[in-house]
């Protein structure tokens, strides 16, 4: 474990020095994540100094290391030449990445300084939707036709190897590039010299399309406990592959989404401390002025009952518990079902299992808190069916709480839109305008003279 604080000086004293062989060789003798952090305690221009003096490739090793937004801070303080040099020696995926956060123009001036055969791999990389199995996949992927023999495969893979991100999965093409099965490094080890890649390869391949969901894809990579999984297009043609390290970026991407979605904030793109305060406001201010509105909302619905207020004055002791007990409910069951939903536990067609499991729970939750409701209010009003006014409305609103929590993320889905929309703080809005309805009607039905 290396510590950046005491790394830190050495670096500068090197720097200070103008000591090239000395920078090289500590960027070569530490993890490339390490000389990483290390330069994060560095201002973009000395870090770029830094890295100038290492080879392209490992170059490309340290800068993957760092964060999106620093890797954006860092380019802006590479000479265009060296920065071409740069993307030409990334990952495919990690440089497409890169290159869609960058202006367009600069991307467009700076693509022709990019070798031909990786300046057709970022285009089409490019190409692809957002979010999609073809925005995360990369192109170095190890190949083999079926009709090559054991012996050839080993040989073909060591020429392989240097440009490929894994070669423990092994794509078997045929001419047309038509994804035919795969084989293991292992197997190919293990098989005799002579034996022809098609006698062992396995030929039910489990793959993805191109334009299938990046969220969908890392559920199937962790599903069949891959290293890598196969991206065909329409024709079955293999044109990359998505491996278990992009994987767990998109998983933990989607993680994040759905949590500031669940607190009512508009996904952030960077981390917290490098978002602008300015970007900060404005993703949480637009889901605040949505529950604004919804609290007016509420208002509305108590000013409609402005008439029957004074003779039910009593009831405004219990509307925060009422409506807590609801909207409690409501969020409990929206962070079960959308968690459900993100890991594919469930899926629209069971629906109404879902709605049958909460009507029996929401029995049972809504049983349960009226009964201590109803014990708690009798040691405040005057009489049990004032009490039991409270109790009645309390097995109400949270057994409308724990259905409407549980079915609005089920419906977002069935439109096409991501459950996680559906957040706590909106749940529970609804439930306050419901609540509030139900609270006071309850009271004109059981004790209406009040």
């Amino acid at each position: 474990m290396y510590n950046r604080l005491l790394l830190l000086p050495d670096l500068r004293e090197l720097l200070d020095a103008d000591d090239a062989s000395g920078v090289a060789g500590f960027c070569e003798a530490l993890h490339p994540a390490a000389v990483a952090e290390v330069l994060e305690g560095l201002e973009a221009d000395e870090s770029w100094r830094v890295l100038s003096n290492c080879t392209p490739e490992r170059q490309a090793e340290i800068f993957s290391f760092f964060d999106l937004p620093g890797q954006l801070e860092l380019v802006e303080t590479v000479p265009r030449e060296s920065f071409s040099r740069l993307i030409e020696e990334m990952a495919p995926d990690d440089r497409v990445d890169l290159l869609e956060r960058l202006d367009p123009e600069r991307v467009e001036n700076l693509l022709p300084m990019v070798a031909q055969a990786e300046r057709r791999d970022i285009q089409k990389l490019l190409s692809f939707p957002d979010d999609s199995a073809g925005s995360i996949m990369t192109t170095e992927y190890a190949s083999l036709p079926a009709e090559a023999t054991v012996s050839e495969a080993i040989e073909r893979l060591r020429q392989q190897a240097p440009d490929r991100e894994t070669i423990y999965y092994v794509y078997v093409i045929d001419e047309g590039r038509r994804l035919r099965g795969f084989v293991s490094l292992r197997e190919l080890i293990l098989a005799r010299p002579e034996t022809r890649v098609e006698s062992i390869m396995e030929q039910d391949v489990i793959s993805v399309r191109v334009d299938d969901d990046q969220e969908e894809v890392a559920q199937r990579l962790a599903r069949f406990d891959f290293l890598a999984i196969p991206v065909v297009d329409a024709h079955n043609q293999l044109v990359g592959i998505v491996t278990h390290d992009d994987a767990m970026d998109v998983a933990q991407e989607e993680a994040d989404e759905d949590a500031y979605r669940s607190g009512a904030v508009v996904p952030l793109q960077d981390d917290y401390l490098s978002t602008p305060l300015v970007t900060l406001a404005w993703k949480r201010g637009g889901w605040l002025v949505v529950l604004l509105f919804a609290a007016v909302l509420t208002a509305l619905a108590l000013q409609s009952l402005s008439e029957d207020l004074e003779s039910l004055a009593w009831m405004v002791l219990f509307i925060p518990m009422v409506l807590a007990s609801g909207g409690n409910a409501g969020s409990q069951s929206a962070t079960l079902i959308v968690r459900a939903l993100a890991i594919s536990q469930i899926d629209r067609r069971e629906s109404i299992q879902v709605l049958l499991r909460e009507l029996v729970l929401a029995g049972l939750l809504g049983g349960g808190l009226a009964v201590l409701s109803f014990a708690s209010a009798m040691w405040f009003v005057d009489s049990a069916a004032k009490a039991a006014v409270v109790g009645i409305t309390v097995f109400l609103v949270v057994a409308m709480g724990t259905v409407t929590g549980a079915m609005l993320p089920l419906g977002f889905k069935r439109m096409g839109l991501d459950p996680a929309l559906m957040s706590n703080p909106l749940i529970a809005a609804v439930v306050d305008v419901a609540g509030v309805i139900i609270y006071y009607n309850v009271a004109r039905i059981v004790v209406a003279d009040g």
